[in-house]
């Protein structure tokens, strides 16, 4: 009994233990966050300014962008054979915190072979080695100016939370600060306006609304289409580089478990979702995959560092390596993919060299922003390609270094000079092209300070391609062929007009007219243009018609002009003109409606001849009344005004809304813009 007993009681005590084990941390594998760290407040640790963002037309600089430097910082996270090979081409910035610190790295450097002529050092305090994650993230404003957007680090270090100052310091640039808590390593883009995290953005600030956050991403960063994605890892670190990688502004690589993982359909997801979504270049992405089992040898292949024509791929001696490398040479033909063994401190699935370093934009960048042609493209006699060009140098531009380099059908390359049209474009053709030919491109151009730029980045190894088909060809259908507004609820409601894409291929429209020239008509949301309209998809467009015209007792056309690089669709829009001219009937004497846009506050002032109930509706472009109402106006000059906020006294969002106001039996109806 007494042996039972023991043995029991040390059961209890065993399991207690083993609980209390199951419930500790593993600080190793959650290296980013100490136990200490893991108790500390973070908002008291911080040190940060948030400040307005840049200028209008900001661009967000891409990994596989121009490079000037690349930083590190000591004590090491990363092998000196990366560093060494890294410093081959490119300044290796190294972050010590003192003299003393860089004298140390001065000798590592020197012993181990290290181009010391590519060598820098940021004298700044830190508390760790992952640059990527507190680091600076680099944008152009509208002013081609460079700057960095700096952001609380999702750490409580004060230290490392300060590094993006101190290299806005270091290289003389403006410092933006963006109240979003984020993380590098959570973080890639493909400097046209697109970029991705996974939600562990909206987890750690949610005294933000995910719409409050693409606004900033919008304002800070230039980024329109900002997807935030579940995370199929399914691990605590929740960062989007351990297993995704944009490698252009067309291409991105996924990793990829065994189809036995539980975790497979989530990176199928994440695999698809990329694959369905439309890209910059106006097709959905290239998805490349690469195989990311996991487990011990670690393979954390997408963890790896773009820096200039050089791609670092942490490899550990998995089984797995050679296939990476061979992955990534395939997915970026003319790249050097160098693979790199850890140092001391090995990789792991969610820490490799990516996490380690961080690529400084070069600030005098001389950038392309081109939309290529790819794929299957109806045949033109004349393929004219345009581009803008951003100089950051402050110096010229060579006018006849601007060029296309083509070739058809895979004969040696030909070369045409773009021409300049003014505010930054350019724009050359490519001609000689019969259906059935294959083509391949690249655009070049240098400038006075001695930069070389192509698009796509690599230049002649992996050329845009793009194939001319049959002759002229049908991309759009509209339905109706006619817009026809018969009756006042036409008027108001609007009457609705389908763009379908009827080819096997993803439609630019470049172009879409409104604002009639026989009488007034306008679209209602217009899209952003150009608009990539894929296959078999629907353009849904409202047209509304609002404003009286002079004409009686007749049926009235006007035509809007749908315009692709194909060529130009005509829609008829017709109206009776007796409904528009009864628009005039009954009409609000001496009405106005001040200021249109406004921020705080809308009036509309008008005249009456008695008193009289007056109502005022506001309706959202989903014709629901959001605000409504009634106030007495005595005769003469009377003012109602509306503030932007509900029926409830809530904030509404920026954007358009339509207004009635009834005088009795008169009536006004129009829009108005609130831009707050």
């Amino acid at each position: 009994m007494r042996t039972s007993s023991i043995l029991f009681i040390f059961f209890i005590v065993a399991s207690v233990s083993l609980m209390a084990q199951k419930q500790v941390p593993d600080y190793r594998k959650l290296h980013y966050l100490s136990e200490e760290e893991m108790l500390m407040p973070l908002t008291t640790a911080l040190d940060f300014v948030e400040t307005d963002p840049p200028n209008s037309e900001v661009r967000n600089v891409a990994e596989f962008d121009q490079m000037q430097s690349v930083l590190v910082r000591y004590p090491f996270g990363v092998p000196i054979s990366l560093i060494k090979e890294m410093a081959e081409e490119t300044e290796v910035i190294t972050i010590v915190a003192s003299t003393g610190e860089q004298q140390a790295v001065e000798t590592v450097y020197t012993s181990n072979g290290v181009n010391l002529e590519n060598t820098a050092y940021l004298i700044a305090p830190s508390d760790s080695y992952w640059v990527r994650d507190y680091g600076p993230w680099f944008v152009f404003d509208g002013d081609k100016n460079p700057g960095i957007v700096d952001f609380p680090y999702n750490r409580p270090r004060l230290n490392d939370n300060n590094i993006p100052a101190a290299v806005a310091a270091y290289l003389d640039i403006e410092l933006y600060g963006m109240n979003v808590y984020h993380t590098g390593g959570n973080y890639m883009c493909d400097g046209m306006g697109q970029s991705a995290s996974t939600d562990l953005v909206w987890e750690e600030n949610t005294q933000l609304t995910t719409e409050e956050i693409d606004v900033m991403f919008l304002d800070y960063l230039g980024i329109e289409d900002y997807h935030v994605r579940p995370d199929p890892l399914d691990d605590y670190i929740k960062h989007i580089d351990c297993w995704g990688k944009f490698l252009s502004p067309g291409k991105v690589l996924i990793g990829q478990v065994p189809s036995a993982d539980y975790r497979y359909a989530d990176f199928e997801d994440a695999a698809n979702y990329f694959a369905s979504t439309i890209s910059s270049y106006g097709k959905p992405y290239e998805v490349i995959r690469v195989y990311t089992p996991g487990d011990y040898p670690y393979t954390p292949y997408t963890n790896s560092l773009i820096l200039n024509k050089k791609v670092f791929v942490p490899i550990t001696g998995s089984q797995w390596d050679d296939e990476a490398i061979a992955t990534y040479e395939e997915a970026m033909p003319g790249y050097e993919i160098v693979g790199i063994l850890p140092g001391d401190d090995g990789w792991l699935n969610t820490d490799a060299l990516h996490c380690r370093t961080k690529g400084v934009a070069d600030i005098g960048m001389l950038y392309i922003n081109h939309i290529p042609l790819l794929g299957n493209v109806g045949y033109l006699e004349n393929y004219e390609i345009t581009a803008k060009i951003n100089i950051a140098s402050n110096q010229p531009i060579y006018n006849d270094s601007v060029l296309i380099y083509y070739s058809i059908n895979e004969e040696e390359y030909e070369v045409t000079n773009m021409t300049y049209l003014g505010s930054d474009e350019w724009t050359g053709t490519i001609s000689g092209i019969i259906p059935g030919d294959e083509i391949d491109y690249y655009l070049y151009a240098s400038d006075w300070s001695g930069r070389q730029s192509n698009h796509p980045y690599i230049g002649q190894p992996d050329p845009h391609e793009f194939k001319p088909f049959g002759g002229p060809v049908t991309q759009l259908e509209m339905n109706p062929d006619t817009v026809l507004f018969l009756t006042y609820e036409d008027l108001w409601n609007g009457k609705e007009l389908n763009i379908v894409n009827i080819s096997d291929d993803t439609v630019k429209i470049n172009n879409i007219t409104e604002y009639g020239s026989v009488f007034m008509w306008y679209v209602e949301e217009m899209p952003e243009l150009p608009y990539f309209l894929p296959e078999n998809d629907t353009l849904k467009l409202n047209i509304l018609c609002d404003i009286p015209v002079s004409f009686l007792g007749e049926l009235i056309g006007d035509t809007m002009f749908i315009t692709t690089p194909m060529q130009t669709y005509e829609q008829l829009i017709m109206a009776d003109s007796d409904i528009l001219s009864s628009t005039t009937d009954n009409t609000i004497d001496n009405f106005r409606v001040f200021p249109n846009p406004f921020k705080t506050n809308v009036n509309f002032n008008f005249y009456s001849e008695t008193e009289e109930v007056t109502t005022l509706r506001i309706f959202n472009i989903k014709g629901q009344v959001v605000f409504q109402s009634q106030t007495m106006m005595f005769s003469g000059n009377n003012n109602i005004s509306w503030n932007g906020k509900s029926q409830q006294g809530a904030d509404l969002p920026k954007g358009i809304y339509f207004y009635e106001v009834e005088l009795g039996s008169k009536k006004e109806k129009g829009k108005v813009v609130l831009s707050k």
